[in-house]
């Protein structure tokens, strides 16, 4: 079994080819062992050459809000009052640390994504 880093887009799409074949591999075979490290090095490739940003908290939050059909009135308990749903999702007030605590708990969020700096709407019209 030769295996070694992928260093360029043809040896990136002979690996993709490569896991398409052995995608049935039986578990715990030889195949399934290669299909195993291959991911693991497109998924290296893939990070170091198309990287993706981690989205905006509040963009995050409307995201999830729109795929689960979620209102701003859901999200109440967890951020406060009606103003102050309006404040956060308006970007004129952050997030606390205590929100992210409840959205994260009550919602499933990943945190890392919510306690990411973001610009407030003062700072962009400022700008």
């Amino acid at each position: 079994m030769q295996i070694r880093t992928i260093q360029n887009k043809k040896e990136y799409k002979a690996a993709l080819d490569e896991i398409v074949q052995l995608w049935s591999a039986p578990a715990k075979s030889a195949q399934a062992d290669r299909l195993d490290v291959l991911t693991l090095l497109v998924e290296h490739y893939e990070k170091t050459h198309f990287p993706i940003a981690d989205p905006d908290p509040i963009e995050f939050i409307e995201h999830v809000m729109e795929s689960r059909g979620l209102t701003r009135k859901d999200l109440e308990p967890m951020i406060g009052p009606r103003g102050r749903v309006a404040d956060i999702m308006n970007k004129t007030r952050p997030l606390t640390l205590e929100m992210i605590r409840r959205l994260v708990a009550q919602l499933d969020l990943p945190a890392d994504v919510l306690v990411k700096p973001y610009p407030l709407r003062e700072a962009l019209s400022a700008a």
